[in-house]
């Protein structure tokens, strides 16, 4: 069960008549039930049992590290728990992995059922769960958060259903005290949840879904492309992978908003940033804010003598950083490639950024229009070179990309035919309309006070573009995978 599904369609008003219903104190319950419900319906049993054992290990280690006094005790506990996580993240994320490298090992079929993996669900959901699980139990060591007893709303927090596949990551210094408010009924918070919901799911099926047809044909075979249709297919898949990611988020703050409950917004325009690191400012900012606080910060107090007022430690901290950052992706070199190429981008700045700042002195460049647009524009091509290796299909298939996305305008002409002019009329029809859209409908998260015809006008269009664009199409969001 999915966002974009019917399914979740019959789910999401269900779940919520049940919550008004419900006693005050029960509506955490049945926010539980739904939230296990909806992992269950993925079809994969253990996913569950993960989520479960996942949740207990670390509520029970967090009041274990709480009433521990001697320090000695206390590190054993939270890197133990910390341990655990991580072993069942690495478990999950890399199955697959293990069970294709032990068959040739072994010299085993194929079909041989060694592990029971499910290759496309095994860790979905997981990696999400387990950092926050990590973050709940480094403020608790760290003596920034008070751990929760209430074992019923500890287990709410871990696994509320609209952010439990995709995050965002929460913090529980975030979410747990909401969860303990006193329900109101919200006329504002359900309008503006529905809208945020549906602006969403635009996001994924108008723009996302149409970009993926060319995306997935080109990188598909990026042999029998050259020029022209690899730069547009590289660009398209920037623009995809926002869509996509940034309207399962907008989709799951909006369920959050029906029951009063504000997750933490994830995406802030990042593709206006003006530098690699204010790009990680505003791109999937609950796993930015978590590898900033909880691998780099450490790592440059350890490393914060190295090099002049400790520039070399930084830079190490950052390629290490981002290098976990790859890793985190999954077991692909084109991860691991793609997260070391956004470490050395910022190693680079740490000692290129004083001199940059002279520069635009001497320049009379400081605060200008023209500096933000050079720097946004250079910005957005180093994010898009990176994507090349996040996208591939291989390390193989990446370079022949990069070495061939300017040999001129290569096949554009049968790439076209061959895909349809139709899809691309449809995609630039899309984009119209999002742009409208988004002109009535302040940062994209509120409609202002507009005339209600004028507002139910744009209900209306959103509607009949969502039918237009066949949502039962049901493509799985991109980040399902991570």
């Amino acid at each position: 069960m999915t966002f974009n599904s019917l399914a979740f369609f019959l789910f999401l008003p269900a779940v919520w008549l049940a919550f008004y219903a419900a006693a005050d104190r029960w509506r955490w319950l049945v926010l539980l039930l739904a939230s296990y419900a909806f992992y269950a319906a993925l079809g994969v049993p253990y996913l569950l049992g993960v989520l479960l054992g996942v949740t207990a290990i670390t509520y029970g280690c967090g009041l274990m590290l709480a009433r521990a006094g001697e320090e000695t005790k206390r590190k054993r506990i939270f890197w133990g728990s910390v341990g655990v996580n991580l072993s069942v993240l690495v478990g999950m994320k890399y199955l697959p992995f293990l069970e294709e490298n032990l068959k040739r090992l072994f010299h085993l079929g194929q079909k041989s059922p060694l592990l029971p993996v499910h290759p496309v669900l095994v860790g979905i959901g997981v990696s999400y769960f387990v950092l926050q699980a990590i973050s709940y139990l480094a403020d608790i060591y760290l003596e920034t958060q008070e751990p929760e007893t209430h074992v019923g709303r500890f287990a709410l927090y871990m696994a509320f259903f609209p952010k439990l596949l995709q995050g965002p990551i929460e913090r529980a210094g975030d979410l747990l005290p909401q969860l303990k408010q006193t329900y109101r009924f919200d006329y504002d918070n359900m309008r503006s949840g529905l809208l945020l919901f549906a602006w969403g799911l635009v996001k994924k099926v108008v723009i996302a879904d149409r970009l993926a047809l060319y995306v997935n044909a080109v990188y598909g075979d990026v042999h029998a492309w050259s020029g022209l249709p690899l730069l547009l297919a590289t660009y398209f898949y920037a623009l995809q992978i926002y869509f996509d990611f940034s309207g399962y988020t907008d989709m799951a703050l909006g369920v959050g908003r029906l029951f009063n409950l504000r997750l933490t917004q994830n995406f802030k325009s990042p593709y206006l940033a003006t530098s690699v690191a204010d790009f990680w400012r505003r791109w999937h900012i609950s796993f930015s804010r978590w590898i900033l606080d909880y691998i780099f910060k450490p790592l440059q107090m350890i490393w914060r003598n190295w090099g002049t007022k400790g520039t070399a430690g930084m830079a190490m901290a950052l390629l290490v950083t981002f290098l976990a950052s790859g890793v985190w992706h999954g077991a692909r070199w084109g991860y691991v490639v793609w997260g070391v190429t956004h470490g050395i981008y910022l190693a680079v700045s740490v000692y290129w950024n004083p001199h940059q700042k002279k520069l635009h002195k001497v320049l009379r460049l400081e605060k200008t229009g023209v500096l933000r647009v050079w720097q946004m524009v250079v910005t957005f091509h180093l994010i898009c070179f990176s994507w090349i290796f996040f996208r591939a299909e291989s390390l193989s298939d990446a370079l022949y990309v990069m070495n061939n996305l300017f040999t001129g305008l290569g096949n554009y002409r049968g790439f076209l035919f061959q895909h349809g002019t139709t899809e691309l009329a449809a995609l630039l029809m899309g984009l119209s309309i999002i742009f409208a859209v988004r002109l009535l409908w302040t940062s994209g998260r509120e409609m202002p006070d507009y005339p209600g015809w004028l507002r139910w006008a744009g209900y209306v269009s959103l509607v009949e573009w969502l039918l237009l664009f066949n949502i039962d199409i049901q493509r799985a969001f991109l980040y399902f995978q991570f």
